[in-house]
Parts: structure tokens; sequence; C-alpha cells
């Protein structure tokens, strides 16, 4: 059931499941085209069914607080990504026979529907940085004169993308392990896996299966594979990815590039895998300086970002050009003030220890404001990696004595003041302690790792009380 077959949607039993972000829209496209379309969703609360008398006026069904049951008659599901694999309406779909689509697949199955030749696609997932590198990379196609935009997971619908009125020369996708999965048949012009660390494992089940999912952004890629050569995992996921003939594994790396890799030399960053004779020639793409932030994992994100449209046949000029245009969004390392020459950086964005550890790289003394919702981390790792740079740590949050456990297992000697207190309060106190603890020089570092959601909305709402904290101190 394809783009190619439009008729076929004319009748077909598709059923939606879950409402949000991806349901709607995609139920409204399929009753668009003539499916008959039934939603289903497991919460049945105001906003919920305000959603769905909105589909119900158009001619959509949809069945509130009951997301387990297959209708009868289903044809095919499209499901919001979020739904794990193990739902029982999934086990009645397989037993029925019934195929499982995510709302990238049903993107992907409907590119060109309206004949025009279909945009190609330039992928990025990893545990970290996608949103970023995919921002990056779309700043880098529009500096070289291409119609493009950031899409997918990144919150922009990519059935709007494939279906509006706007036309692209090429699409910059992020893609979450949970799309891809309910991917099948995406291929990509050129797809990126910028790291893998564990996340999201009660979702897949465990690491191989998460790692698995990542890999499918490989499958039937075209011109290049980007991995991370600090990252072996990823390189074994290009090995084992089916693609067309002469796709090339390409590596970007934070040291010299060897062939076939982009890296960094004399603070520039530099490309020999798109280049003549790349064995012994190199391209000049941009310096260091011209990526915000230059921290480490920036400069890692600028180089995929550089990969994909290189791969693309971007010219050395526009990644120059495109990483200078790019601002990143808030609270992904962004500094908010110095106090005392002392240097305040919200990183609230870093939810996961992988994040934050790559934030604590980009300092050399630091004062750590950490804790939150830990969804099952274990923090060992994170803090004897980072315990030479800790100056101090402040834990706030309903799972912080699992990092102060790691700490004193791992960096005894580092002072560490544990908050005991959720009211909305509790960031200034944070900021107060933290600026106690810091001497002229340092870097007062909010990387979590952990979630919000056991003191905040979300994330931002987290970075905005620490921003007004720091504000309070300077007044």
């Amino acid at each position: 059931m394809g783009s190619q077959e439009v008729t076929n949607w004319q009748g077909k039993h598709v059923t939606v499941a879950g409402l949000g972000v991806s349901g709607i829209p995609a139920a409204k496209v399929l009753h668009g085209l003539g499916a008959l379309v039934t939603v289903v969703n497991d919460g049945d609360d105001e906003r919920a069914r305000a959603q769905a008398a909105d589909l119900e006026a158009l001619g959509v069904t949809v069945r509130l607080g009951d997301g387990a049951t297959l209708p009868e008659g289903t044809e095919l599901i499209v499901t919001a990504p979020g739904w794990q694999p193990d739902k029982p309406l999934f086990t009645a779909a397989a037993e029925a026979g019934v195929p499982v689509w995510g709302d990238v697949e049903l993107a992907w199955r409907l590119r060109g529907l309206d004949g025009r030749e279909p945009a190609p696609w330039l992928a990025v997932t990893g545990t970290n940085g996608k949103t970023t590198t995919v921002q990056m990379l779309a700043s880098i196609l529009k500096a070289a004169g291409l119609r493009t935009a950031a899409v997918g997971n990144i919150g922009v619908s990519l059935l709007d993308a494939v279906l509006g009125e706007e036309r692209y020369d090429v699409l910059a996708v992020e893609l979450s392990s949970y799309q891809l999965h309910w991917a099948p048949s995406l291929r990509a012009h050129s797809g990126a896996v910028l790291n893998l660390a564990p996340d999201h494992l009660d979702w897949h089940g465990s690491m191989e299966a998460y790692a698995a999912d990542k890999g499918r952004i490989y499958e039937g890629n075209r011109v290049a594979c980007v991995y991370n050569v600090a990252d072996k995992a990823t390189e074994d996921l290009v090995r084992a990815a089916d693609v067309e003939e002469g796709c090339r594994a390409v590596g970007f790396t934070l040291g010299a590039p060897g062939p076939s890799q982009l890296g960094v030399v004399d603070g520039i960053l530099v490309d020999r895998a798109f280049v003549e004779n790349r064995h012994k020639n190199a391209q000049e793409l941009a310096e260091v300086s011209d990526v915000t932030p230059p921290a480490p994992h920036n400069i890692a994100n600028a180089l995929a970002a550089a990969a994909l449209a290189r791969a693309f046949g971007v010219p050395p000029r526009a990644v120059r050009d495109g990483l200078r245009d790019f601002t990143p969004d808030a609270h992904r390392i962004a500094h908010v003030a110095d106090v005392d020459r002392v240097a305040y950086v919200d990183d609230s964005k870093a939810t996961n220890t992988h994040a934050a550890e790559a934030s604590l790289a980009a300092y050399e003394s630091i004062v750590w404001i950490a804790g939150g919702l830990a969804k099952g981390a274990a923090f060992d790792e994170l803090v004897a990696r980072s315990a030479k740079r800790l100056r101090g740590v402040v834990l706030i949050g309903a799972d912080r004595a699992l990092i102060r456990e790691a700490l004193a297992r791992h960096a005894p000697e580092v002072p560490v003041v544990d908050l005991d207190r959720t009211d909305t309060g509790a960031m200034l106190a944070a900021v107060q302690e933290a600026r106690r603890l810091a001497e002229p020089g340092d870097t007062v570092l909010l990387a979590p790792a952990c979630a919000s959601m056991d003191m905040f909305a979300n994330y931002n709402k987290r970075g905005d009380a620490f921003a007004e904290a720091v504000r309070e101190l300077g007044a």
C-alpha cells in the first residue's frame, strides 16, 4: 500500500493508534485520501475528548480508553512512535497479519503523491545531539541555496513536509529510535548515527534492540553512511547495513581525519571524504570558532552535519556559512551569565548520562547541578569519568540519591550539597549553593543527567528556572 497505488486508500480500513502530534495529522491525511479511519487511544481525559470531537466532526471514528483492541476489519495500523511494540494491539495485529507503520513510514510511502519528484532525505539519529545536528544541517543546506526544512522528531511534521504546498530540494530529518522501529521501508539518501548509549531500554527491551533500531537509518542509503569514529558501535551498524551499491562509510572524528573521514586539524574542520584523491588531499570547511558553542560534542555534531551536506554535494563555503548562521536552541549548553568571574551555563536538555558527560567534558573546573528523574539510569561511569573536573556538586530532584552514592564511590573528596526540597524555590537555592562552592574561573553547570518531570513541566521550564535564579544572583 504505497503512494504509487493511491487508489488503494479508498475504502481501506486503517486504525491510527494514539491521538497527539503524529496521530491526529495521520488520521486527517488518511481520511482525506478516502480511507475508513478509526483512532484508538488509551487515554480518555478532557483533552482527548476535545480532540476526538474534532476528528469525529470530519467523519473519523474515535475509540477512547481502549488502545488494546484491534478494530474489526483493520488492514493497516499507523501508530504514534511512543507506543511500545509489546502492546496487545500490536500482538493482535501480528496474529492477524496486519502491518504496522509509524508516522515516518506513512510519510515515506506518501512522498510524490501529487506527482512531484520527492525530496531526498538526509537522516540523523543517535542518543544525543540529533536536534542540533539536524538544525545545523538545515542551516548548511540553506546556505547552499537549497530549499529545505528540519523535520521529523524535531517537531515539524514529516507529513506536512511531504504533502504540503512547500516544495523542497532536500529534507533534514531527525529520527528517534521509536520512529525508526516503525519505519521498515525508509531508504534515506544518506544517514548518520551520532552516538549510542543506553536510553529508552524500557521501551526497546535491550541495548541490542535499541541499537538495531538506530541502525535502520542506514538501510538502503545511496551515498553515505556517516558514523562516529569514537563510537565503534556506530561503525558496526554501518557494517551490518544493506546499502545501495557504491554507498560509502564516512567517519567523523575530533582528531585528524583519515581517508573517508571528516575531522579537525589545528582548529580547522577538514574533509577527507568528499574530495578527489582523498588519500592525499583534504578540504578545509570551517573553523572551530565558526561553531556555537565550540564544545567538543558540538564540534562532533557540526562534523556529522557537514558530512551529510557534503554527501549531498554542498560546497565547502556553504558548510562554513551555515555553521556561522546557526544558533542553538535554548537550554543546550547555553551561557546564561558571568557573576563574580564564574560562568553559569544552562544545559537542562542534558536529560541522560550520555548528554551530561558530553556537557561536563566541555569545561575544566565545574560546580555541577544535577538530579531529577533517573529513568533507570546508573551514574557510576559518568561520575568516574568526570570526577577530576568537579569543584563541587549540588543535587536536586527525586533520584538525587543515586548520583550522591556514585559520587561517594568515585569522587569522595568532592563536596556535595544535597537539597531535599522540590518547591518552586529549590532551583534558586541550588544556584546559591553552587555560587558558594564556586571559585573565580569555574563554571556552574546545570546538566542534570535526569528528566525534569519530578519538579518541572519539562526541561525548558527547568532551564528557565535556572536562568532566572542566575539573574537574581547578578541583580
